[in-house]
């Protein structure tokens, strides 16, 4: 039996009269990389925000690395990583700089941080680069550095807000490489993109539409399901009676 690492069940969030999402239900899985894929104002950001504990919920219930989204939302921000699409890292520090303040704020030793940040310096190739500032890179490697640095505590779940927003294709698939690294590591990685491609190399995929999950599934399943070739075009059969334009 897999583990579960996420679990939600009718999981809702009002503003007013606004339902941003709608029983929203589903269990995520411990190494699992999962899509969680919709058009702007399907309700995904306010979804994670739910699920990273920043946001207390309306109504039904969820459970994130075990612990409860409404009265344990230190212990879940503790047990995640996270990394959105506006660049995480303080551009005016260096490379090492940034490794060190955040590992500093996971909780990390001293000793555990110096070994784990050389370690990272080297699998990233960054050597040359470690005393340089963040905001000398390029976006690539910039993206690249901020994931490395959002699981350097070894989180259960990584959270990534459309992450690969704005870099080249060759880039976005050596960043997809890391991630799977990750999850061969065990960790659950939670990603939204607009990139339909990528959604191809996820485990399965959650399709939102007007705050409720319209589909979940394998990415070859849905594709059979909805008789298409291409993940494009599930979203597109899933997407286009969408009514909300903007989240």
């Amino acid at each position: 039996m897999q583990d579960i690492v996420i679990k939600t069940d009718k999981l809702t969030k009002k503003f007013g009269d606004f339902i941003a999402t709608n029983q929203i239900s589903m269990e995520v899985y411990k190494g699992e990389i999962f899509g969680f894929l919709g058009a702007n104002g399907a309700g995904k950001t306010t979804a994670m925000k739910m699920l990273c504990g920043l946001s207390i919920p309306s109504s039904g219930s969820a459970t994130v690395a075990g612990f409860d989204v409404y009265t344990q939302r230190e212990a879940i921000k503790k047990s995640i990583g996270y990394m959105s699409q506006k660049f995480s890292l303080y551009e005016d520090l260096t490379v090492i700089e940034n490794i060190e303040f955040f590992g500093g704020i996971y909780g990390l030793n001293r000793k555990a941080l110096k070994e784990k940040s050389a370690k990272l310096i080297e699998q990233l190739g960054l050597q040359p680069e470690a005393a340089k500032l963040v905001g000398a890179l390029p976006l690539g490697w910039k993206q690249k550095l901020a994931f490395s640095v959002a699981i350097l505590h070894e989180p259960k779940i990584v959270f990534l807000d459309e992450p690969t927003g704005g870099v080249d294709p060759v880039t976005r698939r050596q960043f997809w490489d890391l991630i799977y690294d990750a999850a061969d590591r065990g960790i659950t990685v939670f990603v939204t993109t607009h990139y339909m491609d990528e959604a191809e190399y996820c485990n399965r995929i959650s399709m939102m539409v007007d705050g409720f999950i319209k589909a979940l599934d394998s990415p070859a399943n849905l594709k059979k399901q909805f008789n298409v070739p291409s993940m494009d075009e599930v979203f597109f059969e899933l997407a286009r009676g969408a009514q909300r334009k903007a989240d």
